[in-house]
């Protein structure tokens, strides 16, 4: 039961007050200029407290996406195989099914302002492979050929990063990032040098 403050609004968990304090610092300061220890400062609460959730200050700013990832990732290693690509739809769809904006979409769209626009980059390329490199071992176990099944899933995985960043920019609370990534999957769908579309 979460415990509530005497104006009746649920107490915020450390890890909230953290993501908020950091990412208050990152617009004052700049995110090189803040160390962990301002964080934990403005938060009011423990270094231990800090590594109790997170274990960089950027991911600070990915926790909230990283656990959608790994649960992805879990689910995407026990399917035995999936020829026709429904369950990689299924599974990216309740990846980012209910993302509410958090301290990411911030992040993202005040990068600049944060100092934030190469972490982010270098960032999202780690969470980008990582989902891919499950994607590709999907596909291999369902017959795809290696280069294919890489291409396939580097494309997929891409489309989930891209998804977050496009509804972050385009005001994260105006729609979800679950229609945006299915506007990714009709890009997919349609993309040039497939060797399935004739221009007459």
């Amino acid at each position: 039961m979460s415990s509530t403050s005497r104006a009746g609004r649920p107490k915020a968990s450390s890890r909230e007050t953290l993501a908020e304090a950091a990412c208050e610092l990152f617009l004052e300061r700049g995110y090189d200029a803040t160390s962990v220890a301002d964080i934990t400062q403005r938060a009011g609460v423990s270094r231990s407290s800090f590594f109790n959730y997170f274990s960089s200050k950027s991911d600070v700013l990915w926790s909230g996406l990283d656990d959608r990832i790994s649960s992805a990732v879990g689910d995407l290693i026990t399917v035995p195989e999936d020829r026709d690509g429904v369950e990689v739809r299924r599974i990216l769809s309740a990846l980012v099914a209910g993302f509410a904006p958090d301290s990411l979409a911030l992040a993202m769209t005040n990068s600049s302002a944060m100092g934030l626009d190469d972490e982010l980059e270098q960032d999202a390329a780690l969470r980008q492979a990582r989902l891919a490199a499950a994607l590709a071992d999907l596909a291999r176990r369902s017959g795809v050929a290696a280069l294919t099944a890489d291409i396939a899933a580097a494309t997929w995985a891409a489309a989930v990063l891209a998804a977050v960043r496009a509804w972050a920019e385009s005001g994260a609370g105006r729609g979800s990032v679950g229609d945006t990534f299915a506007e990714a999957v009709r890009a997919i769908d349609r993309l040039p040098w497939s060797g399935e579309r004739s221009d007459a």
